[in-house]
């Protein structure tokens, strides 16, 4: 196994300095704005007791955090009272320092001497041998999700749990809440369609905690895709409610990947993530508001698509017109450092918006642009249109095409949300 120290993390955390400071007593929180306690500041503030014992392996990234802003595995090796045996980086990495579709390999962790496994895009098999080697008895996942079924640490966590059922090691989620809210949207992922972004059925805005994902796996997949259910154990949260989104909690945001640098980007995400899709259009990869940005080559399009956004007057949401040039292109760099020209999508009322109402009807005037283009990749021949592995099916893809409106698009997916938001039910923790 190649091995190679990781950066450490900035601020070093001692044993004393664990036990000064409780977690969520940093300060209060401002009017207007919920005080909430992550699982970990929950798990910390009990010292770890629900680990005792137990050889504790974590898959965690730089989200993994108190609310003093102190790493879960920081502050596991401080303790003395965790037998911390290993941590697992996904996507971006474990400290986080790697871009979209990259890892940091495996290696020594400077801060804390433990090996980090690699664990971006692992298989099932990979797992298992991974959870073996390091002789892990508990798995511990922590990790800030943002509510959309394509960002992909909820299928790190959904395998992950797959392989601690089939070799017998306990699972502990430390829940998060979900910053954009606990209520579901949009289409439903189809088993012809399953992908690295999006493994199982559930909705596109599935608005749960990863707590609560775990619970509806293990209830609705595990049993048939694993054998058997994970002994799992989810330490909640304290005082979050489903109404509330991040910009009304005094949790900490740390990026949980370079192209989610705010709480406003993940608002958005679960709709204008659809533009990864289309590839005549840039999602404003590598300028200061990804996401929020989205546009194509100045000569392609024009400010008639705000124009006629704004005219729909939207729930929740106004459009202003946007040139920026994208310094990072993921999957389309023939818009690599071009000027583009689009539009920026500004939240107005965030009780009102609707990410992926507003990403449809985004879609459907663009459509409107001779340059329109949907994605094609040439590695898939059989489902060559990643639009349809974002949504879950081709049919938001058919139906733009021949000319269908919001309405009809929004309205093709209200029965299988309907289904969804009655199954997912019995495995909420919140109200």
């Amino acid at each position: 196994m190649e091995r190679r120290k990781f950066l450490a993390g900035a601020g070093a955390v001692t044993v004393g300095a664990v036990a000064a400071t409780a977690p969520g007593t940093a300060g209060h929180a401002a009017p207007g704005i919920r005080h909430v306690e992550t699982g970990l500041d929950v798990l910390v503030r009990a010292d770890f007791a629900d680990l005792a014992g137990q050889r504790v392996g974590v898959i965690s990234n730089p989200t993994g955090v108190d609310s003093d802003y102190r790493h879960l595995v920081d502050l596991m090796h401080a303790s003395g009272s965790v037998r911390l045996a290993a941590a697992f980086g996904p996507e971006h990495g474990f400290r986080g320092s790697a871009q979209a579709g990259g890892s940091e390999g495996t290696g020594i962790d400077a801060r804390t001497g433990i090996t980090v496994y690699d664990a971006y895009g692992a298989s099932l098999a990979k797992w298992e041998s991974m959870f073996t080697q390091a002789g892990v008895d508990t798995v511990v996942f922590d990790i800030q999700d943002v509510g959309a079924r394509f960002y992909t640490y909820i299928w790190t966590m959904y395998t992950s749990m797959m392989a601690a059922a089939r070799v017998g090691k306990r699972y502990v989620v430390l829940d998060r809440p979900n910053p954009v809210g606990g209520r579901a949207y949009g289409p439903m992922m189809t088993a012809g369609y399953t992908s690295g972004v999006g493994l199982k059925e559930i909705v596109q805005q599935h608005g749960m905690t990863v707590g609560e994902l775990a619970r509806f796996f293990n209830a609705e997949f595990l049993p048939a895709e694993a054998g058997r259910k994970v002994d799992l154990h989810v330490v909640q949260c304290r005082h979050w409610k489903r109404d509330k989104l991040a910009a009304d909690t005094d949790l900490p945001w740390v990026l949980p990947s370079p192209n989610m640098p705010t709480t406003d980007t993940a608002l958005v995400y679960p709709g204008t993530g659809l533009f990864e899709g289309v590839a005549s259009l840039t999602e404003g990869r590598g300028t200061c508001k990804p996401f929020e940005l989205i546009g194509g080559l100045a000569d392609d399009f024009d400010y008639h698509w705000s124009d006629r956004l704004n005219a729909r007057e939207l729930p929740g949401v106004e459009f202003r017109e946007a040139y920026f040039t994208p310094t990072s292109a993921g999957q389309k760099p023939a818009l690599l450092n071009k000027l583009c020209a689009g539009v920026e999508v500004k939240v107005v009322d965030r009780a009102a918006y609707d990410p992926i109402r507003t990403a449809v009807a985004m879609l459907v005037e663009a459509h409107k642009y001779e340059a329109f283009a949907w994605r094609r990749d040439s590695w898939d021949a059989v489902r060559p249109y990643w639009i349809d592995k974002l949504t879950g099916s081709p049919r938001l893809r058919t139906m733009i095409d021949a000319g269908a409106d919001v309405d009809d698009v929004v309205g093709a997916w209200a029965g299988e949300l309907a289904d969804f938001n009655r199954r997912r039910e019995p495995h909420l923790l919140y109200r």
